[in-house]
């Protein structure tokens, strides 16, 4: 008898509800992306799947099944029920998913029955759920959009936090978008980050915005991209562009990226082996940039960053700022000037935090109807 399914005219639900989720796929199959909210309990290993894929092709579908049947049996399906029957009594309001919804899901579905627990499994399984983000996703970039842009060290992130209309995509992506934007804890994966960017999508449509604010980006941040209909729907939105000293933004990348990002490396890795992760990431991301600043004057700035490592291992940070601002003055900035003498006419509004916010205040109300 087939056990209780979730349709995918409650996907929304779902997704908005944070709805524990089993993942029975493989391994290698959930590192690649997985749905918001999922750990993943598979019905077989990496190497299970690869040998049952085979017969399936040799063979067939019975002929797998039964291959899968001997792979799982015994102690090893006992500890696998196991597992999952610990998920789902931890989580009674949860659900599973394989691939497709297909074999997987209601072998595990029934297996758990046998066992006296019920639990429900989605209705076309993580494919279908994928498609429904990718659809999120596409749909906000047809909203009202409007970007807030600025020069390096402005405070774009923070600035746009105080809106409720706002999506945070450095934050999603673990990456400040700069050359030195890594951050200790790695990002997601490319389908990771984009199924919990369309879950923040989502979540914004369900709270009632009808226009969103995002900060200005480039598509990739860092090793992870943007949706193509979003970037492309970005590249032609408004702008509204803040400012602020240069004294002020040098201090600030300062505090985010040297100390800040000093002390999370740290807090993971420990007080040495973090300052030197810490400091090999600096020196990585001068080298990303190397080309550009030419030979020379890599080289001057990377001495520079070398005398700011060793005094800061002696408790003294500041040494950073020398270099900081020379990458200001001598990179960020004429490149920020170049890419913003082709959007000029994007422009609605510039100014500080506090004279900005009311007309982005003003303008997303117009927006909102």
């Amino acid at each position: 008898m087939a056990g209780p399914v979730i349709p995918q005219s409650r996907f929304d639900e779902l997704l908005l509800a944070g709805t524990p989720l089993m993942d029975v796929r493989a391994p290698v199959e959930f590192a690649k992306g997985a749905i918001p909210n999922a750990c993943n309990l598979p019905l077989m290993t990496d190497g299970e799947r690869a040998k049952v894929g085979t017969r399936y092709k040799e063979e067939g579908q019975q002929a797998a099944i039964a291959l899968g049947h001997e792979l799982v049996r015994g102690k090893t399906k006992a500890e696998r029920v196991q597992a999952w029957r610990a998920f789902a009594e931890a989580n009674p309001q949860g659900a599973l998913y394989c691939f497709r919804g297909g074999l997987r899901s209601q072998i595990t579905q029934q297996w758990l029955a046998e066992a006296g627990v019920e639990l429900p499994y989605v209705e076309g399984g993580y494919k279908a759920l994928r498609q429904h983000l990718i659809d999120i996703a596409e749909a906000a970039a047809r909203q009202p959009l409007f970007l807030v842009a600025g020069c390096t060290g402005v405070g774009k992130t923070g600035f746009i936090e105080g809106f409720e209309e706002s999506v945070d995509l450095e934050g999603l992506a673990r990456h400040r978008g700069s050359a030195f934007g890594k951050r200790v804890a790695p990002q997601p994966s490319p389908i990771d980050f984009e199924n919990q960017l369309a879950l923040a999508l989502l979540k914004k449509r369900r709270a009632g915005f009808k226009a969103l604010l995002l900060e200005d980006e480039s598509r990739l941040i860092g090793a992870v991209s943007l949706p193509l209909p979003l970037f492309e729907a970005m590249k032609e939105a408004p702008l509204f562009l803040l400012e602020e000293p240069f004294e002020a933004r040098a201090a600030r990348i300062h505090h985010q990226y040297i100390q800040s990002n000093l002390a999370d490396f740290q807090a993971e890795l420990g007080a040495e082996a973090g300052f030197a992760a810490f400091a090999e990431g600096l020196r990585s991301s001068f080298k990303g940039i190397s080309r550009r600043l030419g030979d020379r004057r890599y080289r001057e700035l990377a001495a520079i960053l070398e005398e700011a490592l060793a005094a800061q291992e002696k408790g003294d940070g500041e040494g950073h700022l020398s270099w900081i601002r020379a990458l200001l003055q001598d990179y960020y900035d004429p490149m920020y000037q170049y890419q913003l003498g082709k959007v000029q006419g994007r422009v609605l509004a510039r100014g500080d935090a506090e004279s900005l916010a009311p007309k982005i205040r003003a303008v997303l109300d117009a927006a909102a109807g």
